[in-house]
């Protein structure tokens, strides 16, 4: 099992030091990946539902909520480690221009010697993709576009696409990422997102859980396409209070627990006993 620390770029670690100082101490500690957030802008009193709370509406205020670029905070983060895998949980993919999100993701990959993970969502905020200039609409059908491009411009030696939102040929993007790919995880508790990552994706992160008919429908969309189920990873998000349930998530074939970076009584790692607390927990289930 490997474990991942959600919503890292949130909060006090939005800041110079602490941002350094976290994703080094995950490093230490054996946090096999750091997955950041986004929200570009959240306009006041927005009446869109927030898929992942009773209420619609997420947690903390709109007006001194910091959250930093995923993007950049990860390049940021990535210069100060070595090993440590660097995500995006998520990247609300249809908000942004896929040419240069392939650019901007390859060249994170490339110096950090491999590491980038990009997970993609469609998002959910209409005045938020308004407040952007984005279409709301179709931004299911343009985010499997936009992953097909980015694709190709991560791996083909004359990258070229021809579709109805991108079009490119022979559009040199230089670097590629180390491995030619980066791998694309796909977020999202719908059934449409089950779908997704079942067609495309490298692997599926429901976010707020990870229901069996999910995973059902995943691995039966994948069979379908032509793909190994198998060979697209699962992830979770866990409290860190429900680690007794790693043997069981194991078992469904989750491969990856992501635990968040703060929970109710405040962040997860604030001394030398949390430090070694966690240390003895991965360690102990890392080979499960």
């Amino acid at each position: 099992m490997k474990f991942g620390m959600m919503f890292a770029n949130v909060g006090d670690y939005a800041t110079p030091s602490a941002a350094i100082e976290f994703a080094q101490l995950c490093e230490d500690i054996g946090i096999e990946s750091l997955w950041a957030v986004e929200h570009t802008v959240v306009p006041k009193n927005y009446a869109s539902t927030y898929p992942y709370s009773a209420d619609g509406k997420m947690a903390g205020g709109q007006d001194d909520f910091v959250l930093p670029d995923p993007l950049i905070w990860l390049a940021y983060v990535a210069a100060a480690t070595t090993k440590i895998k660097l995500a995006t949980g998520v990247l609300i993919l249809p908000q942004h221009n896929p040419v240069i999100t392939a650019k901007q993701v390859a060249t994170i990959d490339h110096l950090s010697g491999g590491r980038m993970m990009l997970g993609v969502g469609v998002g959910w905020m209409k005045e938020e993709f308004d407040a952007i200039g984005a279409p709301f609409e179709k931004r299911g059908k343009r985010t499997d576009e936009y992953v097909a491009a980015m694709r190709e411009l991560w791996s083909a030696k004359q990258p070229s696409y021809a579709g109805e939102f991108v079009n490119f040929t022979n559009a040199y993007c230089l670097p590629q990422p180390v491995d030619k790919r980066v791998p694309i995880v796909i977020g999202g508790d719908s059934d449409a997102a089950a779908r997704r990552a079942g067609r495309l994706g490298d692997g599926y992160f429901p976010i707020k859980s990870l229901p069996t008919e999910r995973i059902a429908l995943m691995r039966e969309t994948a069979l379908a396409e032509g793909r190994d189920p198998d060979a697209i990873e699962l992830s979770t998000l866990l409290m860190p209070n429900k680690l007794d349930r790693i043997p069981e998530l194991a078992e469904q074939g989750i491969s990856r627990v992501v635990l968040p970076s703060a929970t109710g009584a405040g962040t997860l790692i604030t001394s030398e006993a949390d430090v070694a607390h966690w240390r003895d927990a991965i360690a102990r289930y890392a080979g499960i």
